[in-house]
């Protein structure tokens, strides 16, 4: 009976020390690949939102550059604007030179019918002269004149002539003249004219293909906007469904310590269980089995005695971690001219008569000889009054060098719609900055168009 109950004892005491020893092995693998997994949704979330960030850097950048072109469309608008109008102006001074001058075809119809009448009467004065007695030559004069114009000039030169006829003559010699000088005035106006309608409407084309470059940049920018900004919602979807897994994993890993350390706590209780049993059985057969339960006792005893042990030994050994120590120490010249319009290169835009205003100038809307007004004015030189200068006016400025002696600084000229009709500035090379159809910009003298309308003109404002 004795030997069956110390039997029991030990497999009671065995089964209890099994409980002790059981590690959940299999748990704690699934909790590792969690939070391996974890960590690599985090290591892709961390890439996803650096994308982010480089696309939202991109989306600042292009509406940035839009901003840019907004403004070029706006100043290319206005000059379009401007440029329309001083086309339409000149057209109606066309017109009215165009009315002016069948006036004075019409005015010369009728001088020239006086003058005829004139002539008649001359002539008949001049048989009766001669038969009166007068001199021959007079007549030979007036009848052998090869034109009326000829006729006039042959009788100023016959000093016989009588009064009346001076004074015909004289008349007839001045309204010629100024019909003459009118016609020359008003024909020479409607060649300006003509010739600034012509580069008018070069400079229409040019500004015209100009916007078209930027509605074709600005339509670009908005497609990158766009892809962008889809580039941007797929990255920020795409960092929502990885923070959803990883919120998931993270719920699954304290689920699963969770259910852990409810395990522990049911092997806890288990082997409490087992204990009490131990002991209850124990104290039951403790009088047939004093010699088991005394051993069991001694047992006991030095499970306590090696528990103390350890946990001196912790104690021990937690004291000899060092602590950080609190108190330890914790360790105007000619170069300035030809660089200082740059500023306008893709920034500004022609105008005819513009650039002398405050409005024009913070627009960037020049023409050539005001352009070069304001290039010289920003190094402190001025070159007459704003509201007056032109290429006529440049001209006169400063002193005329040979073409050989150019330099950097020194203004260069062009006959285009009229001699000296463009001005800029040379900056070396055989090139120049100043005002043209595309607006402020560098150009090669070099080039057909340039090379054969420079006119060898060039003046030096700066020694």
């Amino acid at each position: 009976m004795k030997k069956k109950l110390a039997v029991l004892h030990t497999t009671v005491v065995l089964s209890f020390s099994s409980v002790l020893a059981t590690p959940l092995v299999g748990h704690a693998e699934t909790i590792q690949d969690m939070q391996t997994k974890k960590s690599s949704i985090q290591k892709e979330r961390e890439n996803v939102k650096q994308s982010i960030q480089a696309t939202k850097e991109k989306i600042t950048a292009a509406k940035g550059e839009k901003e840019k072109i907004l403004e070029q469309i706006k100043r290319l608008y206005l000059a379009i604007a401007q440029n329309t109008a001083k086309v339409k102006e000149t057209e109606e001074q066309i017109k009215d030179k165009q009315t002016a001058i069948s006036n004075l075809e019409a005015e010369v119809s009728d001088l020239e019918e006086k003058m005829e009448n004139r002539k008649g009467i001359l002539e008949e004065r001049a048989r009766s002269f001669q038969e009166n007695g007068g001199s021959l030559s007079y007549l030979q004069v007036l009848l052998g004149a090869s034109s009326f114009s000829d006729f006039i000039d042959r009788a100023d030169a016959v000093n016989t002539i009588a009064e009346a006829d001076e004074q015909i003559l004289k008349q007839t010699k001045k309204d010629q003249n100024i019909l003459e000088k009118k016609q020359k005035t008003v024909k020479k106006r409607l060649d300006e004219l003509t010739d600034i309608k012509a580069e008018l409407t070069e400079m229409m084309s040019g500004l015209t293909a100009q916007k078209a470059h930027q509605d074709a940049l600005m339509k670009q920018a908005n497609l990158t906007e766009a892809e962008n900004n889809r580039l941007k919602a797929e990255l920020q979807q795409k960092d929502g469904t990885l923070a959803t897994q990883e919120t998931q994993i993270q719920q699954n890993i304290e689920a699963e310590v969770k259910r852990q350390e409810e395990a522990r706590k049911e092997a806890e209780r288990k082997r409490e269980e087992a204990r009490k049993a131990a002991e209850k059985a124990a104290a039951e057969k403790a009088a047939a089995e004093k010699a088991a339960a005394e051993k069991e006792a001694s047992a006991k005893a030095k499970r306590s005695q090696d528990t103390a042990t350890s946990q001196s030994q912790d104690t021990s050994t937690s004291s000899n971690v060092s602590l950080p120590d609190d108190t330890s120490t914790p360790t105007g010249s000619a170069a300035d001219v030809v660089t200082v319009g740059n500023r306008w290169i893709g920034n500004s835009a022609y105008v005819f008569g513009g650039g002398r205003n405050q409005s024009d100038i913070a627009n960037g809307l020049f023409d050539c000889s005001s352009f070069v007004h304001w290039a010289y004015s920003q190094v402190g030189i001025k070159l007459g009054p704003l509201g007056w200068v032109s290429t006529e006016t440049l001209k006169h400025q400063g002193r005329q060098v040979s073409v050989g002696d150019m330099k950097p600084g020194d203004l260069v000229f062009f006959d285009t719609y009229k001699k000296d009709g463009h001005v800029g500035i040379y900056v070396g090379n055989h090139k120049f900055i100043g005002a043209q159809s595309a607006g402020v910009s560098i150009a090669d003298m070099n080039s057909n168009y340039w090379s054969s309308h420079f006119n060898g003109r060039v003046v030096r404002i700066i020694n």
